[in-house]
C-alpha cells in the first residue's frame, strides 16, 4: 500500500495542471542509472510536491522492509540502492508503450480479428478467477458477459501464461473471429464504443496533453528550472502518463474516433521527456532510469515535432 499522497504544491513559476503523485512512485522515479537514489534529492523533490519528510521516511522504510531497496547512511545524506530495476512496477511496460507509439505512427494496422477469452472457474477458486479477470482487464480486454472477454489485440500468450501460473489453464478457452456481433451491433467502431469507456480514456489523455504542453512552456522559458524542479516535473509527467496509459486498452486507430486524443498526448509527452533529458545532459546531472527506459521510444517521436 502506498504512502498517502498530496497534490503538487504550486510555486511562483508553476502554472501546470495540478498532479497527484504517490510517494512510492516518487522514490522509484528518482532511481538513477546506477541504481541509487540520493536522499537529499528525494527530500528536495518531495518538498516541491508538497510531501512531508515523515511521508518520505515511512515510504522508504516500507520499501526497504519489502526488500526493494537497501539503505545506507542517515537523513538527507543517505543513499538508497534499488535491489532490482523497479521502474516496471510503477510505470507502463516498455513493450506496451512501444506498441502505443507504433499505432500512433501507423505501423500496427488492425487485421479486423477479435480475440475472445472464456473461462469458468468455480467459486471455490475465486481468488484465481478474480486474478485472471484482472489480468484480462489490465491487458485491455472488455467484458462481454459473465466469463467472456474480448480484445482487439492478440494477447493470448500473456493470458494463457497467467492462467497457467494461477493453475486454471484448463478452465480457459480462447478463440478468434472476424464477425463479432453483440446485441445486434456488428460494426467494429460501434462495438468499440459500446464495450470500452472511450470518453473516460480520452479525458485522461486530454489531461496528459494539457500537462505535457504546460511543461514544454515552462521548459522553454529563459529563466530555466533548477535540477530539483526538473526532477519534480519528470516525476509528475510519469504520474500523469501512467494515469492515462494504464487504463488504455490501446485499441487500433481503426476503432477509435479521429483525431484520437491519445496520439497527440503521447507526442507531447515524447517532446517533454526529450526536453527534460536534454536539460539534464546540458546541466551535467545524471538522468533517472525512466529517461533511459523510454528514451529510445520517445526520441524519434519527439523529432517529428509536436
Amino acid at each position: 500500500m502506498s504512502t498517502p499522497r498530496k497534490a503538487a504544491r504550486p510555486d511562483a513559476h508553476d502554472d501546470t495542471v495540478p498532479v497527484t503523485v504517490p510517494t512510492r512512485l516518487l522514490v522509484h522515479a528518482l532511481v538513477r542509472q546506477d541504481g541509487t537514489v540520493d536522499a537529499g534529492e528525494l527530500y528536495a523533490v518531495a518538498g516541491l510536491l508538497g510531501m512531508t519528510d515523515q511521508q518520505v521516511r515511512l515510504c522508504v522504510k516500507r520499501l526497504v522492509a519489502e526488500g526493494r531497496f537497501t539503505h545506507e547512511g542517515r537523513g538527507r545524506k543517505a543513499l538508497l540502492r534499488a535491489v532490482a530495476d523497479v521502474a516496471g512496477s510503477i510505470t507502463p511496460d516498455v513493450a506496451y508503450v512501444r506498441h502505443a507509439y507504433r499505432q500512433d505512427q501507423g505501423l500496427a494496422a488492425w487485421d479486423r480479428v477479435w480475440h475472445l477469452f472464456a473461462f469458468a472457474v468455480p467459486e471455490s477458486n475465486r481468488t484465481s478467477r478474480d486474478a485472471l479477470r484482472d489480468t484480462l482487464r489490465h491487458l485491455g480486454a472488455a467484458p462481454v458477459q459473465s466469463g467472456l472477454y474480448v480484445s482487439a489485440n492478440p494477447v493470448e500468450d500473456l493470458v494463457e501464461a497467467r492462467a497457467r501460473h494461477l493453475g486454471v489453464a484448463d478452465a480457459l478457452t480462447t478463440f478468434t473471429t472476424t464477425d463479432l456481433r453483440i446485441g445486434g451491433i456488428g460494426d467494429p467502431s460501434a462495438l468499440a464504443a459500446a464495450l470500452w469507456p472511450l470518453g473516460d480514456i480520452a479525458a485522461r489523455h486530454d489531461r496528459l496533453a494539457d500537462f505535457a504542453r504546460s511543461c514544454l512552456e515552462r521548459l522553454a522559458r529563459r529563466d530555466g528550472l533548477t535540477g530539483p524542479e526538473r526532477l519534480t516535473m519528470a516525476v509528475q509527467l510519469a504520474a500523469v502518463f501512467t494515469e492515462a496509459m494504464e487504463p488504455d486498452p490501446l485499441l487500433p486507430p481503426e476503432l477509435l474516433p479521429q483525431p484520437w486524443p491519445g496520439t497527440q498526448a503521447r507526442r507531447l509527452t515524447a517532446a517533454c521527456w526529450t526536453a527534460l533529458a536534454e536539460a539534464d545532459a546540458h546541466a551535467g546531472t545524471p538522468a533517472p532510469r525512466l529517461f533511459v527506459r523510454y528514451g529510445d521510444l520517445l526520441a524519434p517521436t519527439a523529432e517529428r515535432g509536436t
